[in-house]
């Protein structure tokens, strides 16, 4: 099997065929990130990189079986701007499609954030195919939804694994910090007790991690590390660095969500604490096998991560091409 796989990240698609037992098999990454590229060929030493996308022409590849591709979705994303194909970073989707026309593999799978209608049908008309929408809840403790477009039979029903994000979480938890008391203290007096144990978690996000190393996504917590409640939260001086805090009972945000604010739902609960989720908590939220990603800072660790693909969703995908 021959496989050549675009913006390859940290090579999540060759950890789907791992898991699904795949041996023989040559895999060629596109990607220019040198931390992905690192973690890459740490864990896969046989990945043959061929560098940057815009550089690869369909000649230069033969008989190719799947053609797997997450191009940069920032300018696609709810989340952004709706800057669409106008944006640089969406445009290199049409490199995708360059690709896929020039080369023609038996299979091909796109994986992308949800979007507007327009940008939905656009895509959809390039690739000939209408998109599966899956949310990664179903196979892990993190609420993820994403398209993915293939030419491969797809059973649209993914069984419910029950993950929740207590069943992830490590047991030696590291560094939390006491929560305001100015915020404990401002919340009960507006009555912000509220309806907060949500049944899935949200994305958390990569580009949080980068831009300031305090923010992103967090677990309360008791003073000794234990989980504890949901909501939004402050520092121990009341500045407001929480994106979200939620609950083990139910499930992680998403790993690349940027939203936050007075939005968010707000828990008044005396002696509350919270943490980071750990790179390896991460992991294990995209699927990803344990330590995966070590060898580079935290910083790095999360970033590739957030832009990763849910591991055990590209499995149930790849599962029916390999029948």
């Amino acid at each position: 099997m021959k496989v050549l796989s675009l913006f390859d990240g940290m090579s999540c698609a060759q950890i789907a065929l791992n898991k699904l037992g795949v041996k023989n098999y040559t895999y060629y990454a596109s990607e220019i990130d040198k931390y992905s590229i690192k973690i890459t060929q740490k864990n896969y030493p046989n990945t043959i990189q061929v560098g940057d996308v815009r550089m690869l022409s369909g000649r230069d590849f033969k008989d190719i079986d799947l053609i797997v591709c997450g191009s940069p979705c920032q300018g696609f994303s709810f989340a952004g701007q709706q800057l669409a194909f106008d944006d640089p970073r969406s445009k290199l989707f049409f490199e995708f499609i360059r690709l896929l026309r020039e080369i023609k593999p038996k299979y091909f799978l796109l994986e992308n954030v949800r979007m507007k209608k327009e940008y939905l049908s656009i895509i959809s008309q390039y690739c000939g195919v209408e998109p599966y929408l899956f949310n990664s809840a179903k196979v892990s403790a993190q609420n993820r939804l994403r398209y993915y477009w293939t030419n491969i039979d797809v059973n649209k029903h993914i069984e419910d694994k029950g993950i929740l994000l207590k069943d992830i979480l490590e047991t030696e938890p590291g560094n939390h910090t006491k929560m305001s008391n100015k915020f404990v203290k401002r919340n009960k007096e507006r009555n912000c007790m509220i309806d907060f144990a949500k049944e899935k978690a949200h994305n958390l996000s990569a580009m949080e991690y980068v831009k300031n190393g305090r923010q992103g996504n967090y677990l309360a917590c008791d003073k000794n590390g234990k989980p504890k409640q949901v909501g939004m939260a402050s520092d121990i001086n009341g500045h407001d660095i929480l994106k979200r805090v939620y609950s083990p009972e139910g499930k992680s945000p998403t790993l690349n969500s940027m939203s936050g604010g007075n939005r968010e739902p707000k828990v008044a609960v005396d002696d509350v604490y919270w943490r980071k989720l750990t790179p390896l908590e991460c992991e294990r939220l995209q699927t990803v096998p344990d330590n995966y990603t070590e060898g580079v800072s935290n910083t790095q660790r999360y970033k590739m991560l957030g832009n990763g693909f849910s591991v055990d969703i590209i499995v149930h995908i790849l599962k029916h091409c390999l029948r």
